[in-house]
Order: C-alpha cells, then sequence, then structure tokens
C-alpha cells in the first residue's frame, strides 16, 4: 500500500503544482504568441512594401550633386558656408531613404517593433511607412497593451510575494539579533521558564471521557470550579478537533480517488487564481528606498553585461539606456547596433518594467497618505476654534 500510494501523492502534487502555474503561464505564453504573430505580419507587410522614389527624395540628390559639384580646392573662405549648406541639408533626409526594407523589417526586425509597440516604450528607429501597418499598427497596440499590462499585474504579484516574504524574514532575523544581544542570561533564563509554563497545557492524545480526564489531571481538582469548568471545556473542544482531523482527510482522499470531482475542484481553484490578480501587489507593504536601491542595482547588473555586445554603450550610456527603457520613456537616442541579441534579454526587460511598475505604485501609495496628512492638517488649521462659555 506504501508503494502505490507514494506514486500517486507525487502526481496530485504533480497536477497541484500544475495547475497553481497555469495561469500565470497562460498570460506570458499568450503575450509571447501575440509577439510572434506580430513580427509576422509586420515583416510581411513593411518588408515586402514597394520603394518609391518621392520628389522630395529626387530634389535631395539635385541639391547633393550640385553641393559637391560646386566643391573645389578654392573654395577654402566659402569653406562655413558650404558646412551649413550641407547640414541643412542632411537635416532634410529620411531615415527610409537609406534603408532597405527586407532587412529592416526582417522577422527579428519586426519582433522587436512589437515588443517596443506593447510595451509602450517606443524608440522611434522603427516605424511602419505603408498605410496598412499604420492602421495595424493602431490595432496591435489596442490589444497588446491591455495584455502587457495583464502579464506585469500578474508577475508583479509574484514579485511582490517574494519581497514582502524576504522583507518580513530580515525583519524577523533582525528582531532576533537585537533581542540576543540585548537579552542578558538571568533574564533569558527567567523568560524561558514563564515560556515553558505558559506552553505547558493539558494535551489529549486519545479521546476520554470526561471522568478519566477529572482522575489523570489532580491539579484540575484543587483549582476553583470556575477554572476547572474552563479547562474542562477546552479539553472537550480538543478532543472535538481529534475526531474531526481524520474526517477532514477522508474528504481530501475522496477527491483525490473521484476524478470527477476533483477536476471541479481545480478549475474553481485555477478560477480563484485568476479571481486573485493584482490583491497580492495591494497588500505589498515594503519601504521605497529598499525598491529604489533593487532598482539600481538590477539596472547596473544589465549595464554592466550590455557593452559586450553593444561596443559604441559604455556602463553609463547602457544604464541611462535601461533605465530609459524600463520606465517606458524611450527616447530612442541610443540605437542599438544588434537588437537580436537585446530581443534575448526581454525576460530581464518584462522583469524590470515590473519591478519598476511595483516602485511606481508603492510611490504613489506614499504620495496618497502624504496627502492625506496634508489636507487634514490643513483643515484642523482651517477648522473655528471652540469657545468654552462659563456655567
Amino acid at each position: 500500500m506504501a508503494s502505490t500510494s507514494q506514486p500517486l501523492r507525487g502526481k496530485t502534487a504533480c497536477k497541484k503544482l500544475f495547475w497553481a502555474v497555469f495561469p500565470h503561464a497562460c498570460f506570458i505564453l499568450s503575450l509571447v504568441i501575440y509577439a510572434f504573430l506580430g513580427a509576422l505580419m509586420f515583416s510581411h507587410i513593411e518588408g515586402n512594401r514597394k520603394v518609391e522614389f518621392s520628389e522630395d527624395y529626387r530634389k535631395f540628390l539635385q541639391n547633393l550633386m550640385y553641393l559637391a559639384r560646386s566643391l573645389s580646392d578654392n573654395m577654402t573662405e566659402n569653406d562655413m558656408k558650404f558646412r551649413k549648406e550641407i547640414h541643412d541639408l542632411l537635416n532634410t533626409a529620411k531615415q527610409d531613404w537609406f534603408v532597405n526594407p527586407k532587412e529592416k523589417w526582417s522577422f527579428f526586425g519586426s519582433l522587436f517593433f512589437c515588443c517596443t509597440v506593447f510595451t509602450t516604450v517606443g524608440y522611434g528607429n522603427t516605424y511602419p511607412v505603408t498605410q496598412i501597418g499604420k492602421h495595424l499598427c493602431m490595432l496591435y497596440a489596442l490589444f497588446g497593451i491591455p495584455l502587457m499590462f495583464l502579464v506585469l499585474t500578474d508577475m508583479g504579484d509574484i514579485l511582490a510575494t517574494v519581497l514582502s516574504k524576504s522583507y518580513s524574514e530580515f525583519r524577523k532575523l533582525q528582531s532576533k539579533i537585537l533581542a540576543s544581544k540585548l537579552c542578558s542570561g538571568s533574564t533569558c533564563n527567567k523568560r524561558n521558564e514563564l515560556k515553558s509554563r505558559a506552553q505547558s497545557k493539558i494535551v489529549i492524545n486519545e479521546p476520554l471521557t470526561i471522568m478519566e480526564v477529572l482522575k489523570s489531571q489532580p491539579s484540575v481538582k484543587r483549582r476553583l470550579i470556575k477554572y476547572r469548568n474552563v479547562e474542562l471545556f477546552e479539553m472537550l473542544i480538543a478532543r472535538e478537533n481529534e475526531h474531526t482531523k481524520p474526517a477532514r482527510n477522508r474528504s481530501i482522499e475522496r477527491w483525490s480517488s473521484c476524478p470527477e470531482l476533483a477536476r471541479g475542484k481545480t478549475m474553481s481553484r485555477v478560477i480563484e487564481n485568476f479571481d486573485k490578480i493584482g490583491k497580492e501587489l495591494e497588500k505589498l507593504d515594503v519601504p521605497i528606498v529598499l525598491m529604489v536601491l533593487v532598482i539600481f542595482v538590477y539596472i547596473s547588473c544589465a549595464a554592466a553585461i550590455l557593452p559586450k555586445w553593444e561596443t559604441n554603450l559604455d556602463f553609463q550610456e547602457a544604464f541611462y539606456f535601461c533605465f530609459i527603457t524600463l520606465t517606458t520613456i524611450g527616447f530612442g537616442d541610443t540605437q542599438l547596433e544588434h537588437p537580436k541579441f537585446f530581443l534575448f534579454f526581454s525576460l530581464y526587460i518584462i522583469i524590470g518594467m515590473e519591478i519598476v511598475f511595483i516602485a511606481f505604485k508603492l510611490g504613489q501609495d506614499r504620495l496618497i497618505v502624504l496627502y492625506k496628512k496634508v489636507i487634514s492638517f490643513c483643515a484642523e488649521k482651517k477648522m473655528p476654534s471652540k469657545k468654552i462659555y462659563p456655567k
């Protein structure tokens, strides 16, 4: 029986783990599928577009040829004027004139563009040119941004739980260390004796009658009738709990033995998991200084790795780029030479955006508390003082 029960317990544990992870995996998998479908769509539409030379492009080439012909060795006195003219001409140039659409809108390039759309980063280096691509981009963002926020909220609950538990364990350890430093030998012994006396309660291992309890506990006889009745009542409750524990175990065995009932129970648990999205994030209470420190360390780790494949970035530029990305500002002033490598950094981006999102949520809560205090303080100042009249 023991050999057959162990595999059954292992299977039930695996099923419980699967149904616990299932809602979170659904959100992440749906976001990944949505990104891949968008990459296929935009690479087909924007990558296969026909390059048409507009009138502005022809004028640009004509002016550039004119400036190139007028350049000679005898134009040293008009060198500043020529530099200004060529600078003004290059400012009128568009990026699409010098880029091959198939190279720019490859699958990985389109996937990078989709990630910048639904994460609301929007660097601006890659953007749709065709009318169909612009319309589909608006429709894609309309459904992708809420999906991304749903993933951030769901994963934020997991991070909030980890952070809150880690912070509570740290506080417990800190309190134990302080208590051990402040506690001397004599006082600790006295406290331990008091704790052992307080914890020495009547324990009933087997169901007994009231008369047997009275005979086996001589200390009960010596006490007053009032306190004796209280202890008898506590013992009866303890015995009732001992009787109810096997019944609960039997009910669990029935659920595990009947797959139809167990399926309904697991499905209800999965639905409860969906309903609890965002609840852990609301209950998070961690100092904002700790969150800022976590963000700084998190960005510093990426800023140390990113210059390994992006040679045009140093630590400061990489730190700036990661901060602009994780806060979804996305100026687009820093261009990546290898966006394909940065795509494999997407898990880092999602987790980093969740950490920043949690920090913003904590900052928002602190601001609300501060505003409440300020408003209540101002209201107390403006309240007319009560006049006390003599009787």
